[in-house]
């Protein structure tokens, strides 16, 4: 059925060229990624989002390219410290109770995903895309496409106030080490040379050297006005509808505005990408990991990347201003800010910056964003199996801004019929838990 018609008296027909023709629904970091490497690669592309692309999770994020993240949120342990933080709403790890078949089913396969053997084979693939982004990144920084951006290279430090915690990290740092990446111990005698002005509350440090670290809102508006200078049609504030399918193809896409058709569609709409799946019958298991944001723009002297490993918040000197980011909650689609959320991020960070305060200012202005979050914490990347036109690029949790270029990447290799940059296999979207 078409339900465009009262707004347009014709479906939009993308025009068709020597290459395809393709919809990008979602205008986040991987969205926008799938639209630079698709145009690159001389696709007719055009970009739907529901928003005006301004704000999302692909904004609020801690800005980290981070091949040391090589444990997935589903980790073993995971769902037990959950439940003990279930009723507790200013924990870092926070699922609200509620009776949603679709999260029921998707903590069961969580809880499936859980174990020692599954994380150990992922840690190798996680590793992979995010070198593989990190490289693009840097590919992207060159070409001189976005203008001037900052990638900075001091790496990630793990700040640790338990020798639990610790030896947390230096478990990881051991099995990254097989993996060709190296976590350095930091005494807290070294840590303080690291950040001289900065005086801390904790024993030491583990330095990944391989992480780097960006300003997500500045490269986000750069790339905005480089894919509309090349040529990208870019539709904010049009939310897709409904779906037309004949013989295995999506034939249009309609929003509220106007009605659309290409050669290839791409689902890259972050956590509502389920819902588009929905229209088409396809189960897409994932659940929005919610997680906030606070920017100080008053100078911290605070200048190396750091998670606080106790609190699980990240701390990330950007360009013009001081992000302080974390938690996970699931309680559905909003973007309702929990105010108890805010203040524990704020209370960690002073607890570990000895003399720091964050103005009540600073909190006020508080953001979140939604991370689509698969239950074996690997993304979705790839064609389902009943839809020939359809590819999926979603999942990525709390890395998806570590992971969206790579994931640009490969989806523009599938859709051009390339051999990909590496094995996607284990991000099948129809694969079992």
């Amino acid at each position: 059925m078409y339900l465009g018609a009262s707004f347009n008296e014709h479906p939009k027909v993308v025009a068709m060229g020597k290459n395809k023709s393709v919809i990008v629904v979602g205008g986040g970091i991987v969205g926008l990624s799938t639209a630079y490497f698709l145009q690159k690669a001389g696709h007719q592309v055009t970009l739907l989002d529901k928003s005006d692309i301004t704000f999302g999770a692909s904004f609020v994020n801690a800005g980290y390219l981070t091949p040391s993240h090589i444990v997935s949120l589903a980790s073993p342990g995971m769902i037990t410290q959950g439940l003990r933080y279930m009723f507790d709403s200013s924990s870092p790890f926070y699922m609200k109770p509620r009776l949603d078949l679709d999260f029921i089913r998707w903590a069961w396969y969580f809880k499936k995903s859980s174990t020692h053997a599954k994380v150990e084979r992922s840690m190798s693939i996680i590793r992979d895309i995010n070198i593989l982004s990190r490289e693009l990144y840097e590919g992207i920084k060159d070409s001189g496409d976005l203008g001037d951006f900052t990638i900075g290279k001091q790496g990630l430090m793990m700040v640790y106030q338990t020798e639990k915690a610790r030896d947390h990290e230096m478990e990881v740092v051991e099995k990254a080490a097989k993996m060709g990446l190296v976590g350095k111990h930091l005494s807290k005698s070294e840590l303080k040379k690291i950040e001289p002005k900065v005086d801390f509350n904790a024993k030491g440090a583990i330095l990944w050297e391989c992480d780097r670290h960006t300003t997500p809102p500045l490269i986000m508006k750069k790339m905005l006005e480089h894919l509309e200078k090349v040529g990208v049609d870019i539709h904010k504030n049009e939310p897709v509808t409904n779906l037309s399918v004949s013989d295995g193809k999506i034939t249009e896409v309609t929003t509220d505005k106007a009605s659309y058709r290409a050669d290839e569609v791409v689902f890259a709409a972050g956590s509502w990408t389920s819902g588009l799946a929905k229209k088409l019958k396809l189960k897409l298991p994932l659940q929005a990991g919610k997680g906030y944001r606070i920017n100080v723009e008053e100078p911290t002297n605070i200048t190396m990347p750091a998670i606080l490993m106790e609190k699980k918040i990240a701390v990330t000197p950007m360009e013009g201003f001081t992000r302080f980011a974390g938690t996970m909650e699931f309680s559905g689609i909003n973007h309702n800010i929990r105010k108890e959320r805010v203040e524990a991020i704020a209370k960690g960070v002073e607890d570990y910056y000895m003399g720091f305060h964050i103005s009540q200012e600073a909190k006020s202005q508080a953001k979140c964003g939604l991370r689509p979050v698969s239950p074996d914490g690997l993304p979705y990347i790839g064609r389902p199996k009943n839809i020939d036109n359809l590819t999926i690029a979603t999942g990525h949790a709390m890395m998806g801004w570590s992971m969206g270029p790579a994931t640009g990447k490969l989806v523009t290799e599938l859709i051009s019929g390339d051999k990909t940059s590496m094995d996607i296999s284990p991000f099948d979207p129809q694969r079992k838990f």
